[in-house]
């Protein structure tokens, strides 16, 4: 089978994309690492208060892409979007740095609303630089997904440095550098980030002006809404599980319109492992929550005679990311040129396995706890590692899936639910993370495992379980999803749309 090279022009778009990942979370990275605390070491809030406001920040910065998807090539191009988001995020580090209880508030805000919708932009505006059967789309993502944790670890290594002397102002104003770098590389290939395909791109210059009015007006109101939603938490993650049901329902409705019955169970295998990534991520969002204040409280940090920050710990991540980002996309290349298909259900299926073993090791690092009640060091490090290799198969591939699965017209919206599961899942990891903690016992770690071990096996079992579920369901996900080999001929119906001029 010949294997076809990606064109000049797509490698040109991928290359400004993936620099831009980079950059742009950068910030993200710095907050999600230190936020927790940021709130208890320099605002001096309790742990429950902290972790509700952290679990609010990372639920709606996932929950926020699903209005990302709906304003993105409706209201506003993707590139302009995404460079107004940048904005928003300079705007929202330079009030952050100010430190104070409601300039956090007001920070988060501000941030939230450029953060939670310029991830959405990016992962469209690469979708639409290939055709859907087009299988660099795949390795595309593994590179940008690679990217995007090289920017992780630069902030979580930043943010370990900076914590260390507890220098919040200066870190928060680095971070900001960043989201000014990414927004200058998209101004610079601006012609290459252009939309395809998009309501926008089929409309009058006249009528995207008066739409892109309307877009800037939302996003100012949704700056003022985050700013009353994030002070108020209970209705907040009410609200997030609210709407996350009802758009599970949208996709379910979706997949009952659709006008051909290929398309429709296209959508019925998206539905299912949209399910199963609900489960991954709830267990995945524990790390800037739960894990975080099991890892100062209740873990040895010290390694070879060094106090490890907790913000380096979540590098274990980034590593195995960037390293097999780019890996498994040469892997799966080559698996192809041979003719193999790697099937999506059985990627999800074996990263629900491998979450589920990296919380149920803890446990067991916690019944060989030491004399003070300490797990040793090397047990949360294998825990990390497993969920690292875990979010490799489910989360560069959750994103080229809707390329292959959503019609290129609903993308935005799919793509935008897509993400808006993991603010559902940080949602629910909100949740674990308080009942797994006793503000009373917290510092006295032989008091507090019990609580943190009885957590840790729940998640872990229901994601193994999930896991050999889904193992299960992969032959009936191969027929909803009918993925051809190769050297097949695409169904009319599936067959490559057009790029463009």
């Amino acid at each position: 089978m010949t294997h076809h090279p990606i064109s000049p022009s797509k490698r040109h778009g991928v290359r400004t994309l993936f620099y831009i990942q980079i950059f742009s979370t950068l910030s993200f990275s710095v907050l999600l690492s230190t936020l927790l605390i940021f709130i208890t070491k320099r605002l001096h809030l309790d742990p429950d208060q902290a972790i509700a406001i952290t679990g609010g920040f990372v639920a709606f910065n996932y929950f926020l892409h699903l209005l990302g998807g709906y304003i993105g090539g409706r209201f506003l191009s993707y590139r302009l979007l995404f460079c107004i988001g940048m904005l928003f995020q300079i705007f929202g580090c330079a009030i952050l740095s100010l430190t104070t209880l409601e300039t956090m508030y007001w920070g988060l805000a501000a941030f939230l609303t450029g953060c939670g919708l310029t991830l959405t932009c990016i992962n469209c505006m690469l979708i639409q630089l290939f055709d859907p059967h087009d299988k660099n789309r795949e390795s595309a993502f593994l590179w940008n997904y690679s990217g995007m944790n090289i920017g992780f670890f630069i902030g979580f290594t930043m943010s370990g440095i900076f914590q260390l002397s507890h220098s919040f102002t200066p870190l928060i104003l680095s971070a900001g550098i960043g989201n000014l770098i990414a927004l200058l590389i998209a101004l610079t290939n601006w012609k290459v980030l252009k939309d395809r395909e998009t309501y926008l791109s089929h409309s009058s210059s006249k009528n995207n002006l008066r739409l892109g009015i309307v877009g800037v007006v939302i996003l100012l109101l949704l700056c003022l809404s985050l700013r009353w939603l994030l002070n108020h938490s209970t209705f907040s993650n009410d609200f997030i599980l609210i709407i996350g049901i009802i758009m599970l329902g949208v996709v379910v409705c979706l997949a009952f319109q659709q006008h051909t019955k290929d398309a429709g169970k296209k959508i019925w295998a998206f539905f299912i492992l949209l399910l199963s990534s609900l489960i991954f991520w709830t267990l995945y969002q524990m790390a800037p929550m739960g894990l975080t204040l099991y890892f100062i409280h209740n873990v040895d940090r010290t390694f070879f005679g060094f106090t490890v920050p907790p913000q380096w710990l979540l590098n274990v991540n980034t590593i195995v990311i960037i390293i097999g980002g780019p890996a498994m996309a040469y892997l799966f290349r080559k698996l192809r040129e041979r003719g193999y298909i790697i099937r999506i259900p059985l990627q999800f299926a074996l990263a629900l396995l491998l979450i589920g073993i990296g919380f149920v090791i803890l446990p067991i690092g916690i019944y060989f706890a030491d004399a003070r009640g300490l797990t040793a060091f090397p047990w949360i490090i294998i825990s990390y590692l497993l969920q690292s290799l875990g979010e490799l198969l489910i989360s560069p591939i959750g994103y080229a899936m809707i390329g292959q699965l959503i019609p290129a017209k609903m993308q935005a919206q799919m793509m935008g639910i897509w993400l808006m599961i993991i603010g559902v899942a940080a949602t629910l990891s909100n949740y674990f993370s308080q009942m797994g903690i006793d503000s009373a016992t917290l510092d006295h770690p032989l008091e507090a495992n019990a609580a943190f071990s009885k957590t840790f096996n729940i998640l872990g079992w229901s994601a193994i379980a999930g896991g050999i579920l889904l193992f299960t369901l992969i032959p009936f996900l191969k027929k909803l999803i009918q993925e051809r080999k190769p050297h097949e001929t695409p169904h009319p119906y599936n067959a490559p749309e057009e790029p463009p001029e």
